[in-house]
């Protein structure tokens, strides 16, 4: 990091940052191809993992299958304090993806994404994720981090 005063260096900061974030960028590559998505996630402190929904097939199935080791970013936009000075946090990740086949970690990571993502993931988990077809046709994806580092602007106003 060119500015080393600004590394988060606290790991505790850095799980605070993917447990508050609702959106990740992804970057993914094959044979010399880039590919960036912004998905929506959940972040599972006991695997250290995020978890995404996806289609069973596309685009982005077809890069992790031919590649399924990604670099993402999760932002935390504080603001603008002093005119013209912006206040974040963010994070840059390392890890490999993995699609879940399996019904019980799909199950597991649904759970994951709507306790994050959602007011009331329980109306949400009654409403859509009754049945287990539900699941089954649906995709479910699980990055394993590998590599995290954070950075973050502060701005002291007086």
């Amino acid at each position: 990091m060119r500015k080393v005063e600004k590394e988060i260096k606290n790991k505790k900061n850095l799980i605070e940052i993917l447990r508050g974030g609702k959106f990740t960028t992804i970057s993914m590559c094959k044979e010399n191809e880039p590919y960036i998505i912004t998905l929506s996630y959940g972040y599972d402190e006991s695997k250290h993992a995020l978890y995404f929904h996806c289609a069973k097939e596309g685009q982005k199935i077809d890069f992790i299958q031919a590649n399924p080791y990604v670099c993402g970013t999760i932002i935390e936009d504080n603001g603008y304090k002093d005119g013209c000075g912006q206040t974040f946090r963010s994070i840059i990740f390392r890890g490999k993806i993995v699609i879940i086949e399996e019904l019980e970690e799909k199950k597991y990571g649904f759970d994951i994404l709507i306790n994050q993502l959602e007011t009331d993931p329980i109306a949400i988990k009654n409403k859509f994720l009754k049945q287990d077809i539900t699941y089954e046709n649906c995709g479910i994806l699980r990055l394993d981090l590998t590599d995290i580092s954070g950075k973050e602007e502060k701005i002291d106003s007086e």
